[in-house]
């Protein structure tokens, strides 16, 4: 374990390229969530499509963080981890979305429960090597294990709609984007703080 965190210290540009990442899972999870929000009473072919492309965007972006994370001969095997949990999840929505709303709040709980675990992990990994944008992420992670537990609950509710999934994934983004304006502060300062 002493070697996924006994390595070099994150450079600028890997910085500047974690920040650029941040952003865009900001933007995409906004934009994501107003159109969620407003096919959430019923799960219909748009909201479908929104909830499959959701984790294969995740997937996507966790393979980039992937390479940042090489560079930097960093921790990669959360990454790993949620790239084959949100694959799966996909796979899971896909299959769920033709079961009802439901089947669709167990499925995205059981994935937020599971990445916000890896989540937590691969931030506290990340802030022991001084990057000062993971207690953000530390925080997400730790949110979403409890929404998790809750889309669950939902799910058994006669009342269920995916507006929660979409208040969720924003949440998500604003703290990629809190993420992103700490790194920025931290390089903006000559160093990267805690």
């Amino acid at each position: 374990m002493a070697s996924l965190v006994t390595s070099r210290a994150p450079t600028k540009n890997d910085t500047a390229a974690l920040r650029r990442l941040y952003f865009l899972r900001f933007a995409f999870a906004s934009v994501w969530a107003v159109l969620m929000f407003a096919t959430a009473h019923t799960l219909s072919p748009l909201s479908a499509t929104l909830l499959v492309i959701y984790p294969l965007f995740d997937v996507a972006c966790a393979a980039v963080d992937t390479r940042y994370a090489k560079a930097s001969q960093g921790p990669v095997r959360g990454l790993y981890a949620n790239i084959a949990l949100s694959t799966l999840t996909t796979a899971g929505l896909a299959a769920a979305a033709a079961s009802g709303i439901p089947a669709v709040l167990r499925v995205w709980g059981a994935w937020a429960i599971s990445a916000g675990a890896v989540q937590l992990i691969v931030g506290a990994l990340r802030r022991r090597r001084g990057m000062a944008g993971q207690w953000p992420m530390i925080l997400s992670g730790a949110i979403s294990t409890l929404a998790g537990t809750s889309f669950i609950a939902q799910a058994a509710k006669t009342d269920a709609f995916l507006g929660s999934p979409a208040a969720y994934a924003f949440l998500g983004g604003v703290f990629f984007l809190v993420s992103a304006l700490r790194l920025g502060r931290a390089d903006s300062t000559g160093g990267i703080r805690p």
